[in-house]
């Protein structure tokens, strides 16, 4: 079994457990960091760990490998099919003129763009999962990427998103290369998630040079 095959369970229990909340049977990241949560096992005892996790207005998002049928006390918010795909071969060269680091200071603009955007989760921490890279046109954020489960030689790439007033203009392809040469020039292996319908994100990955390793469900949560 590929630590790939359980991201969530991975990071939590390896490079990210500093980041960690709960307890052998459920975790789930700082709610401030990442919405995300894993069951040691579908008994309900777990089940109860990860009630005890969520705040009452709060949610949590599993990433399951089948359709993950959740007991009474649970509310499904959402339930999607999602690709896993990872970066063997190497990268392609591309220039990083106009890339830029991302620090704590960007964050309020970088929650704007998501927002906006939807790429995904991301929250007032979340820049504490890794490194974290955008684009400026006049001064404001006009697209970002980032670095967000890791555990061992793994390194998912994340909140891949562009402005809409700038899109068309090869930016997501510009940040996620630059990040995945960078990730392999420390030996790294790049992966990310894609919501399995979202076809032109998908195809712009396969372009750069990642392959579909694996099928899974994301299961948004809420305590009934």
């Amino acid at each position: 079994m590929s630590p790939l095959d359980c991201p969530v369970w991975s990071a939590l229990t390896s490079d990210h457990r500093a980041l960690a909340e709960g307890g052998p049977l459920a975790i789930r990241y700082a709610p401030e960091v990442a919405p995300f949560a894993v069951l040691a096992e579908r008994t309900p005892g777990a089940f109860a760990a990860l009630s005890a996790l969520i705040p009452p207005e709060g949610w949590v998002m599993l990433h399951t490998p089948d359709a993950l049928a959740l007991p009474e006390g649970f509310v499904v918010e959402r339930q999607a099919p999602l690709t896993q795909m990872v970066l063997e071969g190497k990268m392609a060269e591309a220039a990083e003129t106009g890339i830029v680091a991302l620090g704590p200071a960007d964050v309020p603009e970088m929650m704007d763009l998501a927002t906006r955007t939807r790429p995904g989760p991301f929250f007032p921490r979340t820049i504490e999962l890794g490194a974290y890279i955008g684009i400026r046109r006049d001064g404001r954020l006009a697209a970002m990427a980032g670095e967000r489960m890791r555990f061992g030689r793994f390194v998912e790439i994340s909140a891949v998103c562009v402005d809409p007033d700038h899109r068309g203009r090869g930016y997501a392809a510009r940040l996620t290369t630059c990040l995945a040469r960078r990730q392999q020039a420390r030996g790294l292996m790049p992966f990310l998630h894609v919501i399995a319908d979202n076809r032109p994100a998908i195809a712009l990955y396969e372009k750069l040079g990642f392959a579909h390793r694996a099928g899974f469900f994301i299961t948004v949560a809420k305590r009934g």
